[in-house]
């Protein structure tokens, strides 16, 4: 009997893992560690989402099996969200299912539309499941850039006229994961304009649609003219809404698609229980206060980490958008490379993050730095690395 399973033997080892199991013993040892690793707010949703989450719960008909496309308000809320923050018309029937957050949504979306050697374009440094999700259902990926330039399209093309067979499949995150790069409202109908010509569909992971920073709201892919003709997108509450472990997410878009996936999902899974549901349409419908107060809290936690950072000598450049910041890896540590550099700074300051190049090959010189700890954990951390670069620098 073999143990070399096909799809296991095709994921190499999850580094970020590594650093998480070192941040672990040394917590258990009983050491302070300032956590900007993992992406988990540190917030709890607001008050009247936990009460409709408890109140559906006492009732004796909520625990059964639930609906596995999401019940008919939850879909019905997130078709209101498209409408009233984009303009995006969407058929709660046809147009949008629930997913269990953006990933699995998104790897069960690889699932229904990949054939085993289809060649899909992704971003690197992307988030794992944008290239993971795709490898597990037996797909190849062909890189392209994150950073939305000309050499991006020049990718494009290139993959276009040298791939075999030819690409089928488009991913898009912005803001991106681990980047935090934004783009504009004429980058999406490009896309879109480019995807109907060469025949390709897209897949737009837009997780961080609302922490937008200096007032410069994030756009949807679904806004571009013809975008439904070719385009689903993925989005979650979980950092919006600080409800990260729910596990409550969307697709959104193109009816094909959308059908596609729902009935993979019907294979799959009976849906979310049922409160959790209601909760999130409470969420979604009730006031949206936490919105604007999770904004503001992010950015200010951004300004202050730059600010710190910086004075401690470590530049880091201004994300526009999401929970994390891109930095390279300071003045003499360069030579070690993102991994290195993610354990040593752990092991002597006390601080985790996450190795760039767990990120895909380009994020290689970089780490993710995750803005989940309050403003005086960011600043005592600033203080641990202000220290462990004097010492340890090359």
């Amino acid at each position: 009997m073999s143990d070399e399973f096909y799809r296991i033997k095709r994921l190499p080892p999850y580094v970020i893992a590594e650093v998480n199991a070192m941040r672990h013993a040394a917590r258990q040892a009983g050491r302070d560690i300032i956590d900007l690793g993992m992406g988990n707010p540190d917030h709890p949703p607001p008050q009247h989402i936990v009460d409709k989450l408890c109140e559906v719960a006492q009732k004796p008909s909520a625990h059964g099996y639930s609906q596995s496309k999401g019940i008919p308000g939850l879909r019905k809320a997130q078709a209101n969200y498209y409408q009233s923050r984009f303009g995006v018309e969407l058929d709660p029937d046809s147009e949008v299912v629930v997913t269990m957050g953006s990933k699995e949504g998104l790897s069960s979306m690889a699932t229904a539309i990949t054939a085993p050697g289809d060649v899909i374009l992704a971003p690197s440094p992307s988030y794992p499941i944008h290239t993971f999700g795709f490898i597990i259902a037996g797909a190849t990926i062909r890189s392209v850039p994150t950073t939305p330039d000309e050499r991006y399209w020049q990718a494009l093309d290139s993959a276009m006229a040298y791939t075999v067979p030819r690409p089928t499949v488009l991913v898009v995150n912005y803001p991106s994961n681990p980047t935090a790069e934004v783009v504009d409202a004429a980058f999406y109908q490009r896309v879109v304009d480019w995807a109907k010509e060469n025949n390709v569909w897209v897949l737009s992971d837009l997780a961080y649609s609302e922490l937008y920073y200096d007032g410069k709201p994030t756009p949807s892919i679904l806004q571009a003219k013809g975008a439904k003709d070719v385009a689903v997108e993925f989005t979650s509450m979980s950092k919006t809404y600080s409800m990260a472990g729910w596990r409550m997410g969307f697709a959104v878009g193109n009816a094909k698609l959308i059908a596609a996936l729902t009935r993979v999902k019907s294979y799959l899974d009976y849906g979310a229980f049922t409160p959790i549901q209601a909760a999130a349409c409470a969420a979604l419908n009730g006031p949206q206060d936490i919105v604007e107060q999770n904004r503001q809290r992010y950015q200010h936690r951004r300004d202050v980490m730059v600010e710190s950072f910086g004075r401690a000598g470590w530049d880091i450049p201004i994300p526009a958008a999401s929970m994390f910041a891109w930095a390279p890896l300071p003045p003499g540590f360069k030579h070690m490379g993102s991994l290195e550099f993610s354990k040593q700074l752990l092991e002597h300051a006390g601080v985790a993050v996450a190795a760039g190049v767990g990120y895909g090959e380009e994020g290689e010189g970089f780490v993710r730095i995750a803005m989940v700890e309050n403003e005086q954990r960011i600043r005592q951390a600033a203080r641990n690395i202000k220290k462990f670069l004097a010492e340890h620098a090359r």
